[in-house]
């Protein structure tokens, strides 16, 4: 009579272990990235607001606003949440979102994304956010990399 297998080999048990360490050491990294950036996406949504108030300010007076609070926005630090610093109006416009650096990996305290205005001949304002940023272009929304 023939022994019937009931089982696994301990070859079969450890070929498992390895795979699922193998797709656990990519799979970890790569997750870690994903949160650094739905972070850094906060103050991408955060700075909307900002916009908003620079594009109104804009439309009323022909031309851009140079600090918070022409633009009619609170202060700087107002905006401070645990991941974002401030965020300020600048001259001509410019929109800097800091973040405080708890973002994890990569996003140190004070890196920056800029938005910055560009005046339509239409009237319109587009803005673009990749010169003048700080924070490392992996982090950033497609957008501004």
């Amino acid at each position: 009579m023939k022994q019937i297998q009931k089982g696994f080999t301990l070859i079969e048990l450890m070929i498992v272990v390895a795979i699922i360490g193998i797709l656990a050491a990519i799979a970890i990294p790569a997750y870690q990235d994903y949160t650094v950036r739905a972070k850094v996406t906060e103050g991408v949504v955060a700075a909307a607001a900002a916009k908003s108030s620079v594009a109104d300010f804009y439309m009323a007076k022909n031309t851009l606003p140079g600090t918070n609070a022409s633009a009619g926005l609170a202060t700087a630090a107002s905006y401070a949440t645990a991941i974002i610093q401030s965020i300020t109006v600048g001259a001509n416009g410019i929109i800097d979102v800091a973040y405080t650096g708890t973002t994890g990996q990569g996003v140190t305290a004070g890196n920056i994304i800029r938005f910055t205005p560009t005046t339509t001949a239409v009237g319109a304002i587009e803005w673009a956010c990749v010169t003048g940023s700080t924070v490392p272009s992996r982090f950033r929304p497609g957008n501004c990399r």
